[in-house]
């Protein structure tokens, strides 16, 4: 701590002081606590706090008649908050539609397809994607997208059937996906747009016949040249987006990108984000995208993100990078390992039997007051735990508890993520934060012992 202070009192012109509580857990001091045990110099103009003590503070600064300012949580973070901490970047602002399919959505109730449309809705998904079934025709299909419009969700249908394409339209649906010459005929009576596609992919002729006899009879419509897998021609397809976007400039144009995501043996967030970044850029203002396989079983929620993200890197000619760690899930995107010695310091200054687990350096290290026990293995470092004098102070609840944190920081140390002890693991927008266990337990145990 006085060495980060050192550092920025330099850079910064300030002179300091450093006052260090008698406590070992900075979450447990309390602005009462801190009042009783803080005594700040007559030369002082601000007393900075840790992050944790965020509770009373206005009643802290009355008590001691200084500002006070809540610092950060950890103070590896210190340069950082010194340095001005900038308001987040606000990625509100997109102009790319997610259509999201419910695919073979007759073989569910209408229940069911109302409750998952309003979840695809909710992870941001504009139009939900109705997927017929090729093999049989729909004969319930108005019943489901009356259903789903009454429910207050914008519905497109997938079917080249044009019997259930005009019942879905005459119900509601305000898109068919998809038109080729096979029913571009009968598209002129729906009254709806629809989605343009080539009798098969790479075949330019049919795919503009099918443009030409929309346009000539008013049909509204948005292209999509298909994107094809990897394997079958993904290069050639994703140029052909270039080449029809050249050749139809002021066209509405539409992005299948499941077609992508769903056939890669890969989590779809990267994925997905490089397609977004190519729609943006050439102008392809919709996609088409389904969340089926596993590791794509959130890419509404990632397309959300990632045209958040591409709006605001295309709109300000700047890349993707430090505006937004949603994305960010199997890595962190920055680490701050403690210095050696300043463990290997505190190791020798704990005087109670709280453990400290800490992960950096490809080693996980236990501390408690006389113990440093250091290993790549945790079920090794439990072992010699139980080896020490200190093990009698390991119930079931320590035992649990050591567990529980040991597995995060091993976890940690494997993908390369920050590990801080009773916080959950960074996983971008995938995080589930998770309660502070061992702070209020020794709490709880405090207040009893005294």
């Amino acid at each position: 701590m006085r060495s980060i202070l050192v550092e920025l009192a330099g850079k910064h012109g300030f002179t300091f002081s450093l006052d260090v509580m008698p406590i070992t857990v900075a979450a447990l001091m309390t602005p009462r606590w801190i009042r009783r045990h803080l005594e700040v110099p007559a030369s002082a103009t601000h007393v900075v706090v840790p992050g944790y003590c965020e509770t009373g503070i206005g009643e802290l600064e009355e008590s001691l008649d200084i500002p006070i300012l809540v610092g950060p949580k950890d103070c590896r973070a210190l340069p950082e908050w010194f340095g001005g901490k900038s308001e987040p970047i606000k990625l509100e602002d997109h102009d790319i539609e997610i259509v999201a399919e419910l695919n073979h959505a007759p073989r569910r109730s209408i229940d069911e397809i109302i409750c998952a449309a309003k979840r695809l809705a909710g992870a941001g998904a504009d139009i939900v994607d109705f997927g017929c079934d090729p093999s049989k025709r729909c004969s319930t299909i108005a019943d489901y997208i009356k259903a789903l419009v009454d429910n207050g969700i914008k519905v497109s249908v997938d079917t080249f059937d044009p019997w259930e394409a005009a019942q879905a339209t005459r119900h509601g649906a305000s898109l068919v996906l998809s038109v080729n010459s096979t029913n571009r005929e009968q598209s002129v009576d729906w009254g709806t747009e629809v989605v343009v596609i080539p009798d098969a992919p790479g075949n330019d002729r049919s795919f503009e016949e099918t443009i030409d006899y929309l346009t000539e009879r008013n049909v509204p419509h948005r292209l999509d040249p298909i994107l094809e897998p990897i394997g079958t021609g993904f290069m050639d397809s994703l140029l052909r987006y270039s080449q029809t976007r050249r050749r139809y400039p002021k066209h509405n144009m539409l992005m299948g990108i499941g077609n992508l995501t769903e056939l890669t043996d890969v989590d779809s967030a990267g994925v997905n984000m490089i397609l977004m970044s190519i729609c943006q850029e050439l102008g392809i203002r919709s996609v088409l995208t389904t969340q089926v396989i596993n590791w794509s079983k959130s890419a509404v929620k990632e397309c959300d993100l990632a045209r958040r993200l591409t709006y605001h890197s295309v709109k300000h000619g700047i890349p993707p990078k430090r505006l937004s760690n949603q994305l960010v899930l199997l890595r962190d995107a920055k680490l701050l390992p403690y210095p050696r010695e300043a463990i290997e310091d505190l190791a020798k200054t704990l005087k109670d039997n709280n453990y400290r687990i800490f992960a950096q350096d490809e080693e996980l290290h236990l501390l408690s007051a006389g113990v440093h026990l250091q290993d790549c293995d945790p079920f090794r470092l439990f072992d010699r735990l139980m080896q020490q004098e200190i093990s009698s102070n390991v119930d079931a609840g320590h035992a649990f508890y050591l567990g529980f944190e040991l597995a995060k920081a091993s976890i940690a140390l494997q993908l390369g993520k920050q590990y801080e002890q009773d916080q959950a693991l960074n996983w971008g927008y995938l995080t589930v934060e998770e309660d502070h266990h061992r702070i209020k337990r020794t709490s709880r145990h405090r207040k009893k012992d005294n």
